[in-house]
C-alpha cells in the first residue's frame, strides 16, 4: 500500500512560482519502482496529466507547461516535486499527485490571479 500527501499549494499572481510537493509512504519498494506523476483538474474540467516521471528519472510534460514545469523526484526521501515557474491563471486547478496511475493524494489547489 501507498500513501501520497501532497503540499505546496496555494494562491499566487501571474507570473510567479510555486513548488509542489508530493510525500510517498508505505511500500518503498514499490513507491521508488513507480512512475510518479503529477495531474490537476481545473472547475468542470476532466484530471489532465501534468508530467511525469520514472524511476529512471525519464520525464514526460504537458505541451501547455513545457518550459514552464519541472518534475523531478528524490528516491531518498521518498519525494517528487513539482517546479511551477511563470504561472498563467490558466494553470489554476486542484493537483494531484499519483504512483503508478493507481494510488493518489487528496490533492493540493493551486489557484493563479491574473
Amino acid at each position: 500500500q501507498v500513501q501520497l500527501v501532497e503540499s505546496g499549494g496555494g494562491l499566487v499572481q501571474a507570473g510567479e512560482s510555486l513548488t509542489l510537493s508530493c510525500a510517498a509512504s508505505g511500500n518503498i519498494f514499490v513507491i521508488n519502482a513507480s512512475p510518479m506523476g503529477w495531474y490537476r483538474q481545473a472547475p468542470g474540467k476532466q484530471r489532465e496529466l501534468v508530467a511525469d516521471i520514472t524511476s529512471a528519472h525519464v520525464t514526460e510534460y504537458a505541451d501547455s507547461v513545457k518550459g514552464r514545469f519541472t518534475i523531478s523526484r528524490d528516491n531518498a526521501k521518498n519525494t517528487v516535486f513539482l517546479q511551477m515557474n511563470s504561472l498563467k491563471p490558466e494553470d489554476t486547478a486542484v493537483y494531484y499527485c499519483s504512483a503508478r496511475r493507481l494510488y493518489w493524494g487528496q490533492g493540493t489547489q493551486v489557484t493563479v490571479s491574473s
